[in-house]
């Protein structure tokens, strides 16, 4: 398996060598992602590279890591010089210059190998997006370049202990101190904030001013009055690191606001809608996993003197999980292709997101109970995916949250 950097593979990958392989591959393989013959050629080698690299490099992995706590160190340097931690930052800064088309293909092949691992990726490149779209040639500079490439990763912090959904209602409190602000408060459920090195901090200038005195700091992460007050012990995801953070008189300069002061909450519901496109490919990958893991037992597994797999009940189930993984990606795949041609995603997201995310605990509940008691042991995958899943409906947007998003979404529409 040759694995390569993903800007110079997707700018050249046709070569007459590569077509050949990839022709040989095309017939060789038995059709296991929907539509595949309806993505470009440079998107389907993208799959077929990332899924190489999970099966070799993070799928062995993915039990240890998560029995351990163990932060992938080395699979997450791996993701950088693959180009995963950048996929739409532009390769001027170091970013692979791809579409989220190829973002949600590889979050998808990352996550069917190491849901934990997912997350690093799908949290830096949430980062990098929003300081691509609004950051000044300088923070590009500071703030986005040192990121793409596995070095260094970074946090995105918006939720606090007591406000997770309503992103309006943040406390943590920016004061402004002559060319500085302060920044106050505690920001709770923060992925990648133990190993980061910076990210990007949501405050509120003045609470009475709600949605509109949201504001966003990027800021290094080893700075004054800033620490890691508690690492979360999780259900799942347990390789990725989960922090809060606290924030005593921690100077910003006011040259570090992203955007406008005010303007973040504007900021932060784009990258929600970009973020939720993300989980929903992270889902289908824990979904993937499962329908896989479940067929090959049942393929294997002798009962009542045949193979589970000819039992109707249990096909049944493989039809159920079947349906729900396709889908999820072709939700995933129409919100990503919207948001490739500028078009609103709000809805769209919401609805692959809120999909993909219940079809990664079905799946997972199903495979468990295919495997029986091989799913309820450590032995095998199906309950660290059962474990992973969960929290898909809870972050970046609850499923009931998702249903208000959808909801609000039809009412204008049939309305109009």
């Amino acid at each position: 398996m040759c694995l390569v950097r993903m800007q110079p593979l997707c700018r050249a990958a046709l070569t007459l060598g590569q077509r050949t392989a990839w022709n040989t591959w095309k017939q060789c393989q038995s059709r296991r992602i929907a539509c595949l013959a309806a993505l470009s050629e440079t998107h389907q080698i993208l799959q077929k590279t990332c899924r190489e690299f999970a099966n070799a490099e993070l799928a062995p992995h993915a039990a240890r890591h998560d029995r351990e706590e163990l932060y992938p160190a080395q699979q997450v340097q791996r993701l950088g010089e693959l180009g995963l931690l950048s996929v739409t930052a532009q390769e001027e800064y170091g970013g692979a210059g791809l579409d989220y088309q190829a973002y949600v293909i590889g979050m998808e092949e990352v996550a069917r190998g190491d849901a934990a691992l997912s997350i690093v990726m799908g949290v830096n490149n949430l980062y990098l997006g929003a300081v691509q779209q609004h950051g000044t040639e300088q923070q590009k500079q500071q703030f986005l370049a040192p990121y793409t490439q596995g070095q260094h990763i970074a946090f995105y912090a918006l939720s606090e202990p007591d406000c997770g959904s309503d992103a309006s209602g943040l406390s943590t409190l920016a004061k402004k101190n002559g060319n500085d602000y302060l920044l106050n408060g505690t920001k709770a459920w923060i992925s990648n904030s133990k190993e980061a090195s910076g990210g990007l901090i949501f405050t509120t200038i003045d609470k009475a001013l709600k949605h509109k005195g949201i504001t966003a700091f990027l800021t290094a992460k080893q700075v004054p009055g800033l620490t890691i007050s508690k690492k979360e012990s999780k259900m799942g995801m347990r390789a990725s690191s989960t922090c809060q953070l606290t924030l005593d008189d921690v100077p910003v300069p006011q040259s570090q606001i992203l955007g406008e002061l005010g303007g973040g909450f504007k900021i932060a519901m784009q990258s929600l809608d970009c973020g939720r496109i993300g989980i929903a490919a992270q889902s289908t990958g824990i979904a993937q996993a499962a329908l896989e893991l479940a067929t090959d037992y049942a393929e294997k597994r002798l009962a009542f003197g045949k193979r589970l797999s000819r039992l109707q009940l249990i096909q049944q189930k493989l039809a159920d999980m079947a349906l729900r993984v396709e889908t999820s990606r072709l939700l995933t795949w129409r919100a990503a292709w919207l948001k490739d041609n500028g078009l609103s995603i709000t809805k769209e997201a919401a609805m692959a997101k809120l999909h993909a995310s219940e079809a990664a605990t079905f799946c997972a509940h199903q495979a468990i109970q295919i495997l029986g008691g091989m799913g309820y042991v450590t032995d095998m995958p199906a309950e660290r995916l059962y474990r992973d899943a969960r929290v898909t409906e809870i972050y970046e947007g609850t499923s009931e949250i998702q249903r208000l998003v959808i909801a609000a979404s039809v009412i204008r529409e049939y309305a109009s």
